[in-house]
């Protein structure tokens, strides 16, 4: 037996020394740890116990307390001191100060202030297609972020979280594409049935790999055509339900045609589009659901882009003349006048073949090819902020074929030119729009 155990006064006097010292180290610890431990608490009393808790899963989600919307959000560290860009539409006149808040592995972060920039294509309208920057805090791998209009505090619950689209993880899970059409929007049950599917057959034939949709509404015969093609995975529908929440305007110009945001939030989803193709495509093609594209001395856009890119390496923007082909006008010799197409709705791109040269004394209207990465913000006919360069294409080596109403009346059919160029892909063209629409129900 040890000496402590035989003599009972040195035991206790042990025993009480290891007692104040193990009381001193509790104090001391405890001490030290009181702010964390309050701020702590403090963090549990004021915001959920973990995040994200109600994710939207729409493309349009309601900012509460304000009138504001949010679309997506996406990372984008191309502009300094940013690293968050949400796309929104805001109310132009009822700016307030914003905070981005953050899911960092399924935990709550601190806010930080928003920056708020309001793209300036809009027109002249209330409401206007918006940007929300944002800093990510150190040491947060954020995977949803929210916008609010306080830093968070108690009276914050459940606040509505948007995915960070456009992380370095995304960009491994998703082939990279050579080219991406945007088309911009759909609406009043639009069914040109027949132009839309020689339209997207013919850019399948110049090389494009998917064609991003918003859709607001269109005819029963469209969707079942558009529904088979996202089947496919061609056609990337994206919904766009901007009239249960705004009075869309289906003209430009507010001095003109009024409601709430223009062109059913056309700025909005050209730009949503160049985001949402960012990391997955090399080339987006911004232009309307009745216009192609169309290189004339090369046989797709693959060649006629790795001929300039040497060149223009640094161009983000490509501008492309856009020619207009009366749908008054037809072939005379109506060889493409085709029985099985007669009951489809919509018009035959084939058989319109007189172009009107563009008025180049005015502004005239223009569709793009750009560079996304090399893009920040755009119009429809232009962009408004990038990081590239600007190049005009010679309308002789490109320019965009687009079958409309024409709104130059005075021009008659000789001051019209023959353009047959549609029909160098008729071998293909005619069995792929045939097969297409079979397989919708649409022809038998």
């Amino acid at each position: 037996m040890n000496t402590w155990m035989r003599n009972p006064k040195l035991l206790r006097w042990r025993n009480g020394v290891l007692l104040v010292l193990t009381l001193s180290t509790f104090i001391i610890i405890y001490n030290m740890k009181i702010p964390t431990t309050l701020r702590w608490i403090e963090r549990l009393r004021d915001v959920p116990d973990s995040c994200p808790s109600s994710i939207s899963e729409q493309s349009i989600t309601p900012l509460g307390n304000t009138k504001h919307f949010l679309v997506s959000a996406y990372m984008d560290q191309r502009v300094k001191g940013f690293d968050i860009r949400i796309i929104g539409i805001f109310k132009r006149d009822s700016i307030e100060p914003l905070y981005c808040s953050f899911c960092c592995e399924g935990v709550f972060n601190k806010t930080t202030p928003a920056t708020i920039l309001i793209n300036r294509a809009h027109f002249g309208f209330p409401f206007g297609a918006t940007y929300v920057l944002c800093k990510i805090p150190e040491s947060c791998d954020a995977s949803h972020v929210t916008v609010l209009t306080q830093p968070f505090t108690k009276n914050v619950s459940d606040p509505i979280w948007l995915p960070i689209r456009n992380k370095q993880s995304d960009k491994l899970k998703e082939r990279k594409l050579n080219f991406t059409v945007c088309i911009s929007t759909l609406f009043g049950n639009y069914n040109n049935v027949l132009q839309v599917a020689q339209s997207l057959e013919m850019y399948r034939l110049l090389g494009v790999n998917r064609v991003v949709i918003y859709n607001t509404s269109c005819g029963p015969e469209l969707e079942r055509l558009l529904q088979s093609y996202s089947q496919e995975g061609f056609v990337e529908m994206v919904p766009w339900p901007i009239d249960r929440f705004l009075n869309p305007s289906s003209g430009w110009l507010f001095s003109e045609h009024g409601g709430d945001l223009h062109y059913f939030g056309q700025i909005v989803t050209l730009n949503e589009c160049v985001y949402r193709s960012m990391e997955r495509s090399h080339y987006v093609l911004l232009n309307d659901i009745d216009e192609i594209i169309m290189p004339y001395k090369h046989d797709n856009l693959i060649s006629l882009m790795n001929m300039l890119e040497p060149q223009h390496s640094n161009v983000g923007e490509f501008l492309i003349e856009n020619h207009v082909f009366p749908k008054k006008h037809f072939d005379p010799s109506g060889r493409f006048h085709l029985p099985q197409w007669e009951k489809v709705p919509g018009s035959n791109i084939l058989e319109h073949i007189y172009r009107e040269e563009p008025d180049r004394k005015t502004y005239p209207p223009q569709k793009m090819i750009i560079q996304p990465r090399l893009v920040e913000q755009t119009s429809v006919h232009k962009v408004l902020k990038n990081f590239g360069q600007q190049y005009y294409m010679p309308p002789a080596l490109c320019h965009a074929i687009h079958v409309r109403t024409t709104q130059r009346e005075s021009l008659k059919l000789e001051d019209l030119h023959e353009d047959k160029r549609l029909w160098h892909f008729q071998e293909k063209l005619i069995p792929n729009v045939d097969k297409v629409l079979k397989r919708a129900g649409l022809i038998n």
